[in-house]
């Protein structure tokens, strides 16, 4: 770890302490009945304390370290997914396969920075073999259903979730030792937008994006998470090998696709008929609830800095 990461990584810290001041503020002035709003915001603080000292342990061991947390976070996200929809007694051995030999082999890819294969694993190979493995067993009930479930659910919860441990092994000229310091960049801004989003939409919201899908999500928060994301993301540049600009630039577009990602994730869950896809996390609800919005920023921030920061 350099001597720019260590402040970098308590920071988190520091926020969360001052968060959980304020919040305990609140609740002593609420008494002994605080309001279903506040025992939210206490659930989703402590919640937060957990997963920051989850990720600051994963960081202190390495590139393992970084690389079985993600594992995990792709275990539960699997499962998740897995469970909310539709299968048959027929998709076991696809299933089995899908925690068994999907999930490590993609992970141990990232470990052995085997990057060709890493990108085409699971688009390809695992899209073309699985619905043949399924055809074979004969079972045709709610078939393309079935198997567009299981090809999504790899694609979220393990193929995207996976470029983030891999940010580890870009080669940027003159930012060796440092790379774990883009997965700090990715979650602040685009966690940060998430929250930004729901703060602005709460004060200013009256447009909504897309009613049917999430009635929460307006057009005044969306832009306000945006704007004020991306100047979150200018002032992080010094932990980046982006100048401020192309900081604020880098920040704006994933936010964006974080954006899209929590209303895909919305829509799957509205088709689904819950409302939270589990109830592992206190306050946010599952696994995916938290990293949906990853899912889509993580491939596309990989790329961008791959392609044009990378020797």
């Amino acid at each position: 770890m350099t001597g720019l990461s260590l402040p970098v990584l308590l920071a988190p810290f520091a926020v969360l302490a001052l968060a959980s001041t304020v919040a305990g503020v609140l609740s002593w002035r609420a008494g002994a009945e605080p309001g279903p709003t506040l025992v939210n915001l206490t659930q989703r603080i402590n919640a937060w304390w957990v997963m920051v000292t989850l990720l600051s342990i994963a960081i202190l061991f390495g590139k393992n370290g970084v690389i079985l947390l993600f594992a995990f976070i792709s275990f539960a996200a699997l499962r998740e997914f897995v469970t909310l929809t539709y299968t048959r007694r027929s998709d076991h051995w696809v299933l089995l396969g899908m925690f068994g030999i999907v999930l490590p082999f993609q992970y141990w890819l990232v470990w052995t920075e085997w990057y060709g294969l890493f990108t085409i694993f699971i688009p390809v190979y695992c899209f073309l073999i699985m619905p043949a493995l399924t055809a074979l067993h004969g079972d045709t009930e709610r078939f393309l259903e079935r198997i567009a479930a299981q090809q999504w659910a790899i694609m979220i919860a393990i193929y995207c979730v996976s470029h983030v441990p891999f940010l580890l092994f870009l080669d940027i000229p003159g930012f060796e030792g440092r790379e774990v310091l883009l997965i700090v960049f990715l979650i602040v801004t685009v966690q940060g937008s998430d929250v930004l989003q729901y703060i602005f939409g709460k004060l200013f919201g009256k447009h909504r994006v897309s009613p049917n899908v999430s009635p929460s999500k307006t057009w005044e928060g969306l832009i306000g998470g945006l704007v004020s994301a991306s100047l979150l993301g200018a002032a992080l540049s010094v932990i980046t090998p982006f100048t401020p600009l192309q900081a604020g630039a880098v920040a704006f577009m994933i936010c964006a696709l974080g954006f899209l990602g929590g209303l895909v994730a919305s829509a799957i869950k509205r088709d689904q008929g819950v409302k939270d896809w589990g109830h592992l996390i206190e306050g946010h609800g599952g696994m995916l609830d938290r990293a949906d919005s990853l899912v889509f920023a993580t491939p596309i921030f990989f790329h961008i800095v791959r392609y044009l920061w990378t020797v």
